[in-house]
């Protein structure tokens, strides 16, 4: 087989181990999954309804326009339906992008340590892959803007970024987007939006009137607690999506994740709800960090990055075994760090107590 060389040295991406992968492994009956940042408190009892009430027949393809998702998103943000493109997931609309913009003559930029799927879709392409190391958790924006060259394709900004939760200020976008190209895309990842309370953050959407070349990521499967579904968007002008169009799989977004997410978008006071108990629960981590003397990026997202200055595959594996999993840090670009993820006050203060017997082993 002539495979591409780079897939012959290219890692899968790896998912956080599973619950019931751990429960055989360690003989445990309760499992605490806080490893991939999925909400604790599961989707709007109004997603729910509206499966049941709508029972469709599998044997039918979904709607490969996505209409009535595509109408209550529109709605919701006030934009036009021929400003949004759909996917299966957001995770689907990067590789989208990747393959529509990237190939071996392109390059793109993104920071160091961001979201992986950024780079491992470059190299697919055969992207040159040109990455600007954080500062304090932060996108380096004015490296990022020094990096881009006339053969820059894409400039990946995740903000919040994962896996620091660190955002990038308002006044700080702007300055950015009116120094990039025109001919070079800034693809602005948000998969944690709804989740942001920083008074100073930016409203991505208006942007993208003001910049023809931003497109807007945004999923279902963070706040709105769908990811089983895989439902992920992009919000841009009219060009960009119909650029973008061709790339896109047929029947890409499957019938009852589009049923879901309609009735979802429209329950805001559930969104609402989580938000502010995702506050409190990172309140929990917060105190719990600075009375034992751990550094952290505050947060804008569903988790906290701890660094705990010890091999973070050694904090993982200590906390798998008590039921608890979590992220390690190592492969995220921070290795003596660990990712976790918010859960409810419970689960929360169930990790911090087993985390406080592992400082005490130290």
């Amino acid at each position: 087989m002539r495979w591409k060389k780079q897939l012959l040295t290219l890692t899968p991406y790896q998912p956080g181990k599973s619950i019931d992968s751990v429960k055989r492994e360690f003989n445990l009956d309760k499992i605490v999954k806080l490893a991939s940042n999925e909400n604790p408190f599961g989707c709007s009892p109004k997603a729910l309804a509206a499966i049941r009430e709508n029972q469709q027949s599998t044997a039918i393809y979904p709607d490969g326009h996505a209409t009535n998702l595509r109408e209550a998103v529109a709605a919701y943000y006030q934009v036009k339906p021929e400003e949004l493109i759909f996917g299966n997931g957001s995770d689907n609309l990067i590789q989208i992008i990747s393959s529509a913009l990237l190939d071996p003559n392109s390059n793109t930029v993104m920071a160091v340590p961001t979201f992986s799927q950024y780079g491992h879709n470059a190299v697919i392409e055969g992207a040159k892959i040109i990455e600007v190391p954080v500062i304090d958790g932060n996108h380096d924006l004015d490296g990022m803007l020094a990096a881009i060259d006339e053969n820059t394709n894409i400039v990946w900004l995740c903000s919040p970024n994962n896996p620091t939760g660190t955002y990038i200020p308002e006044q700080k976008l702007v300055a950015f987007l009116e120094k990039v190209p025109a001919e070079t895309l800034v693809v602005l990842d948000e998969a944690y939006y709804e989740y942001v309370v920083a008074e100073d953050y930016y409203n991505s959407i208006s942007l993208t009137r003001r910049f023809e070349n931003l497109i807007v990521l945004r999923t279902f499967s963070k706040i709105y607690g769908l990811a089983a579904l895989r439902i992920g968007y992009g919000i841009a002008n009219e060009k960009i999506i119909k650029a973008l169009e061709p790339a896109r799989e047929p029947f890409d977004v499957n019938t009852y994740g589009q049923i879901a997410a309609a009735a979802a978008i429209k329950d805001q006071e559930f969104v609402q709800q989580c938000r502010q108990t995702n506050r409190q629960g990172l309140e929990q981590y917060y105190q719990f960090c600075e009375a034992h003397n751990l550094s952290y990026f505050p947060s804008q997202g569903n988790f906290l990055l701890i660094d705990f200055k010890v091999d973070g595959d050694r904090v993982f594996q200590n906390l798998l075994q008590k039921g608890f999993i979590v992220r390690s840090g190592k492969a995220l670009g921070f290795p003596t760090s660990v990712r976790i993820t918010v859960g409810s006050f419970e689960e929360n203060e169930g990790v911090l107590n087993a985390i406080s017997q592992f400082l005490a082993e130290q």
